[in-house]
């Protein structure tokens, strides 16, 4: 069942403090209305009765999608206590087949879901994108165009084509601009295989952090 509860926000514009709704937990199967939401982010969205302006809001959710397996757990820094995670971690982990994951924020909880609506695994887009930003690097003209390469953090938009044929979109921001990459349906063929013959690159059981540090912190 998703759970809403009242929270003060103030508005980063004109400093009014307003109560918000927000859910501490999303469940899409009893509440599909839910899931579009969750995947544009105007779930995460307040308006400012005020002064009109729209903000992000920052709070701590539980997104479960029982129906594909899937928990994440939006966890902004500082939100609850690694005991907390620790402890709920163990209540969870017994899920089988779940794919449990911790997030930091809401554009990376909307990639989660997007990655599994797309069939994919979100460890192999995660080496996926390594790859691709090896091969952005590899292209940069200057020191300083490998500096602003390295600063990207890509984000899985869609998977789009048939077969070989298909192409994975990545997004980032740059400028105050969103741009795209793409990279062959091979690149996630490849590290899919790779994982899969190394099973210990996967993480241990509980609510685990898969992001590009992660990443990484793995391939180093």
């Amino acid at each position: 069942m998703s759970l809403t509860a009242k929270a003060i926000a103030v508005c980063p514009k004109c400093r009014e403090e307003h109560k918000i709704n927000i859910y501490k937990s999303i469940n899409v199967v009893e509440n599909p209305e839910l899931k579009e939401r969750v995947k544009d982010g105007s779930i995460f969205l307040w308006e400012c009765p005020q002064c009109g302006s729209v903000n992000l809001a920052r709070y701590d959710s539980l997104y479960h999608d029982p129906e594909k397996k899937l928990m994440l757990w939006l966890l902004p820094s500082g939100s609850v206590s690694d005991e907390q995670v620790q402890a709920i971690s163990e209540q969870v982990k017994t899920m089988e087949g779940y794919t449990l994951r911790r997030v930091d924020d809401a554009g990376s909880l909307m990639e989660k879901v997007l990655i599994k609506d797309a069939g994919l695994d979100d460890i192999a887009i995660e080496l996926c994108k390594w790859v691709t930003k090896q091969e952005m690097l590899s292209g940069a003209s200057s020191e300083e165009e490998r500096e602003r390469v390295a600063a990207r953090k890509l984000h899985f938009y869609s998977v789009e084509g048939e077969g070989e044929a298909r192409l994975i979109t990545f997004t980032f921001a740059e400028e105050g601009k969103m741009l795209g990459v793409k990279t062959g349906w091979n690149v996630y063929e490849d590290s899919f295989g790779i994982l899969e013959r190394n099973l210990q690159v996967r993480p241990a059981e509980g609510f685990a952090r898969v992001d590009e540090d992660w990443m990484s912190s793995v391939i180093k």
